[in-house]
């Protein structure tokens, strides 16, 4: 039996050509031109597969996910996009895309990633088994070094009360992980815990992702949602970089914390909700009070307790544990099977400086675990490792200037290996600042 795929694109010629190729790979192909008629689609038949143009004449392929998923249809989901668009591709993954392809398309980089997708569990899967895995603490590595068993600690008593807590930390350290444990020690564990990257929030999204909206409240607001606020009622809302809120948010979220209720864009009654907060940061949210960024009354609100979680390089430690961690991570990801890690390559890597902290870790045990042979991971494994590279003191000199700041912020970037806080750092603008930099230049180092 043919495989089903719909194809949404409004370029005749392209969506044609897409057609004919994957009839010749044996699929049975619907192709529309419209997102109203892709509507009619999904809800007519199942796909085993859907590849979406971004720009639709009757709205985007943002809006068209986003009803997949209110609507509970997991089918894999392949956003296609031209170069200037790949920042917004990169947040349709946020939401649940599978993956997306740059135009013009190499058949072989389309044949690659339909492959990927069609082995791919249900997104619910996905989402059910990172719960689990989540939710039961004891089966996650924690480290034993003293620095972050005073962080347990302080998670332990911090726990069962109903105060607001701000977790402080370098990017990559974890701080997601101690908001998930300060929840599931908590009285609210049998409910949501819900994650938030306000980094993502555009001051025209924010509103409706966190308080929900009424449907024709806007052009693409196709039926009533839920907010994060209502979703997680009776549990704990976790806002990821929180410093990253448009000022006019902040207003609207001291609210909804003061009274415990919420409004949704286009409603005029207010929905009470019962939620703890637990927000996290990587920025001095004192220095941004100061610079008129952030909200002093907002900050004393969410920062009733403070926890700071230590970068790895103060807990080297623990890193040969976590090396461990993230080698089953790798071996369950790659299909291989990497029993041992070289003393010569943990020592390599504690000789590094870490300012990605476990993130970076992960990433590093991951490649070397592929390029790994004879079931042990060794030195020559490893990627390059500096302990000095990102020592700012000494590339005081890549401050951004005035000229050319794409090629500044791509050499940064690439100087960095990729890490956006590192970069920031280096650049001396906060992150939010580089984000929008590479979005209006198109720089896309993913």
């Amino acid at each position: 039996m043919s495989k089903k795929i719909l194809i949404v694109d409004d370029d005749v010629a392209f969506g044609v050509m897409l057609k004919t190729w994957f009839q010749k790979n044996d699929w049975d192909v619907e192709l529309v031109s419209t997102m109203d008629k892709a509507f009619q689609a999904v809800n007519a038949c199942q796909y085993e597969l859907i590849l979406s143009d971004l720009r639709l004449p009757d709205g985007d392929g943002i809006i068209f996910l986003t009803y997949l998923r209110e609507k509970n249809i997991l089918t894999p989901f392949i956003i296609m996009t031209g170069y200037a668009d790949v920042q917004t591709a990169v947040n349709a993954i946020k939401l649940g895309a599978f993956d997306y392809l740059k135009k013009p398309i190499i058949p072989e980089v389309l044949q690659q990633k339909i492959e990927l997708a069609l082995k791919q569990e249900t997104v619910k899967t996905k989402q059910e088994k990172k719960a689990v895995q989540k939710s039961d603490i004891s089966k996650i590595v924690k480290g034993n070094s003293p620095v972050i068993q005073r962080v347990y600690t302080h998670v332990a008593l911090v726990a069962p009360t109903k105060m607001s807590v701000l977790v402080l930390g370098e990017s990559g350290t974890g701080k997601e992980y101690i908001a998930r444990m300060i929840h599931d020690q908590s009285g609210r564990s049998g409910k949501p815990f819900i994650a938030v990257d306000c980094g993502s929030l555009s001051m025209e999204l924010a509103p409706s992702e966190l308080f929900g909206h009424k449907k024709g409240s806007f052009t693409s607001a196709i039926a009533d949602k839920k907010g994060v606020f209502e979703e997680a009622n009776g549990g704990t809302v976790f806002l990821d970089e929180v410093g990253n809120l448009p000022y006019e948010v902040q207003k609207q979220l001291l609210r909804a914390l003061q009274e415990q209720k919420v409004r949704p864009v286009g409603s005029a009654q207010d929905i009470n909700v019962d939620v703890r907060i637990i927000a996290a940061t990587n920025e001095d949210l004192e220095k941004a009070i100061e610079e008129g960024r952030f909200r002093q009354d907002l900050y004393h609100r969410i920062n009733e307790f403070s926890i700071d979680v230590p970068p790895l390089r103060e807990r080297l430690e623990d890193l040969e544990e976590f090396a461990y961690h993230f080698l089953a991570q790798a071996n369950d990801e790659l299909g291989k099977d990497v029993k041992h890690i070289s003393k010569e390559a943990i020592d390599k890597l504690k000789e590094h400086r870490w300012d990605g902290n476990l993130r970076e870790l992960r990433n590093v045990i991951r490649r070397a675990t592929l390029f790994a042979e004879n079931q042990e991971i060794v030195a020559d494994n490893l990627p390059i490792l500096s302990s000095r590279m990102h020592k700012t003191e000494e590339v005081e000199d890549l401050a951004l200037q005035p000229g050319d700041e794409k090629s500044q912020i791509i050499a940064v970037l690439k100087k960095a290996r990729g890490n956006k806080t590192v970069a920031a750092k280096l650049l001396q603008i906060d992150r939010k600042t580089l984000y929008n930099k590479m979005h209006l230049y198109g720089i896309d180092l993913t």
